[in-house]
């Protein structure tokens, strides 16, 4: 080898060696890693410059990965992910039954979104869906990361370790036109199988290898029990149903304690069967965090005059929790009398108060010294009162922006259309870079994400790993490294030709994936792939969907994805518990797309 590939030989196996022993992000080391092998352009022309690393930014692999993320934003800020789940998931007694109602879901919305927003969104969903049903976060939340996973070998967008292999063929393709780059269902022949024999082995072999384990609850939980009251919206998707039909028999840590109905008593105790009708009004007692669940469901909307208007000013609101202190003006005073909203420009949600439940409407409750309000207010409150002394203390509560369910329906049909425009890009004209942009353009145009909010949806630590790795890959390249390595795979594989190169470049792939990241294994993997293609003089794109799927499927250790580091405390699991479960499922995924690659691109 020359100095330089065994240079960037050296500063690779340093990288994967920091991202092994986690000494820093995998953007830091990878961005580390591509600053010294850019700086060595000075010295040779063996090395990508400068220029070459700036340019990866604007690689349409990486701004699609930006889009998304947009994408994923709406949806979530919507609620339309819960349109698509509620239903589905229901409440199943068994682990296997809650296993085969959430798999197939998750991995259908994964192929269309990026894994981790898809896991980032559900993690919360599995865990309340635990609380109700009693089954163990442990039983669920791998398979969780796992069909994540899964379902994100089936199109392009899935995930953007795809969008990096596409963003490398795509570099490729500038070089020598006749490579080809892959369109949504490239990956779909050998991902959907893939994706099926995967999900049958979590739901078979998960009932002997994922332990019966309750994750760790923090002994410092607020025990402070809100008082909060809600008006039934009528002709709601709850209007009509029964209190179990409509998910309020059992949220967690929240109890439905009475309902108020005009022209009758009050009813007290709510049994499951009660059936639910338009303005009625329903007095809750539960933790902080479930009166935010509260907030954001469907169908229930705060109980008090003053709630703001639903337009575009209530999509800068949050939650804030105040504590009144001895002086305020309000005490003594009813919350309707002491007029609160004119005083604060806020409107109080829930009220907790020490030593005793609260019952009633809340803006008949009278204010008292100590009394701990919940509050709906613009996001400025916080600055405004921080050191107003009618407060002991002033804190916003964390992720309580209002959902705006009126525009679900928006971001569903934005979804749609992306992927069907995006699934006929050979009439279409228009590539998925470009159908990603006009969805992201889309969610906010019709007010389904804010732009603050897309410009803090966008992981720009995910986009400097992905362009980082890009800068190291070309190094690789033209350094004679790949080259290098691919001699050696070719040498020992020979004799049992192409398929052989293809099973020993995705076995390569999924140890990087396993011990770094998997978009870093990605890009190291493919300029070892590609010089093997030439040497051989087959086709490349094989060997790249070997690499998409194989530097994804990566299950046998917590590092093997970013997801399963996502799941890791919720499950209370242990770094063997990943090993036991996923080394098995390695297998199946390697045999299953070695075996189906060359059927349907041959070589």
């Amino acid at each position: 080898m020359t100095w330089e590939a065994w240079v960037t030989l050296t500063i690779v196996a340093l990288v994967l060696y920091g991202l092994w022993k986690n000494f820093a992000g995998a953007d830091v080391l990878l961005l580390g890693g591509a600053l010294i092998l850019t700086t060595l352009s000075l010295v040779s022309d063996a090395f990508p410059g400068p220029r070459d690393l700036a340019r990866q930014f604007g690689n349409e692999g990486v701004l699609t990965v930006a889009a998304l993320f947009v994408v994923a934003a709406g949806l979530t800020e919507t609620g339309a992910i819960g349109l698509l789940t509620d239903r589905l998931l229901g409440l199943p007694r068994t682990a296997a039954a809650a296993q085969m109602r959430m798999l197939l879901p998750v991995a259908s919305l994964s192929a269309f979104l990026n894994n981790t927003p898809v896991v980032a969104i559900f993690i919360p969903v599995v865990n309340d869906w635990c609380k109700k049903t009693g089954i163990s976060p442990s039983k669920l939340m791998m398979p969780l990361s796992y069909a994540a996973i899964l379902g994100g070998v089936v199109t392009l967008i899935g995930t953007s370790t795809n969008l990096v292999v596409q963003a490398m063929l795509v570099e490729a393709h500038r070089q020598d036109p006749r490579v080809p780059i892959m369109t949504l269902f490239t990956l779909t022949p050998i991902g959907v199988p893939v994706c099926l024999a995967g999900l049958a082995y979590i739901v078979i072999a998960s009932r002997w290898l994922l332990p019966e384990r309750r994750a760790f609850r923090a002994s410092t939980e607020d025990p402070k029990q809100y008082t909060v009251e809600m008006i039934v919206e009528s002709g709601s998707p709850i209007d009509g149903k029964t209190v179990e039909a409509a998910g309020l028999r059992h949220l967690p840590r929240t109890f439905l304690t009475a309902i108020e109905r005009s022209g009758e008593p009050i009813i007290v105790p709510v049994t499951p069967d009660r059936r639910l009708k338009g303005e009625d009004r329903l007095l809750f007692v539960g933790v902080i965090e479930s009166v935010t669940d509260l907030q954001r469901m469907r169908g229930l909307k705060p109980a008090t005059d003053e709630v703001f208007d639903l337009t575009a000013s209530k999509l800068n609101q949050l939650l804030i929790e105040v504590v009144v202190g001895p002086g305020a003006p309000i005490l003594g005073k009813s919350i309707r009398d002491a007029q609160f909203r004119s005083l604060y420009d806020a409107v109080v949600i829930a009220v907790y108060r020490e030593g005793g439940r609260l019952t009633g409407k809340i803006g008949d409750i009278v204010v008292e010294a100590g009394d701990a309000l919940l509050l709906q207010a613009h996001q400025d409150f916080c600055r405004r009162h921080r050191h107003n002394r009618d407060f002991l203390l002033v804190s916003p509560v964390e992720d309580s922006r209002p959902v705006r369910h009126h525009r679900a329906g928006a971001a569903l049909m934005i979804l749609l259309a992306m992927i069907l425009v995006a699934a006929t890009e050979e009439y279409s004209g228009l590539s998925v870079f470009h159908v990603s942009l006009l969805a992201a353009a889309a969610m906010g145009l019709a007010g389904c994400v804010s732009a603050g909010q897309a410009r803090r949806s966008i992981d720009v630590s995910v986009l400097i790993a992905i362009v980082a790795a890009l800068a190291i890959g070309q190094a690789m390249e033209r350094s004679g490294l790949s080259t290098t390595l691919a001699d050696g795979l070719i040498r020992i594989c020979s004799q049992l030709g192409p398929w052989a190169v293809l099973a020993a470049v995705y076995l390569v792939t999924l140890v990087f994936t396993e011990i770094v990241t998997n978009n870093a294994a990605a890009a190291l993997a493919f300029p070892i792939a590609r010089a093997a293609a030439q040497q051989l003089g087959v086709e490349l794109m094989p060997f790249a969907l070997a690499i998409a799927i194989a530097a994804s499927a990566g299950f046998a250790t917590p590092l093997g994805y970013q997801t399963h580091l996502m799941v890791y405390g919720p499950g209370g699991y242990r770094f063997s518990d990943f090993v036991r479960m996923g080394v098995p499922l390695d297998l199946v995924c390697f045999v299953v797309a070695v075996a189906l690659i060359p059927l349907f691109f041959p070589f």
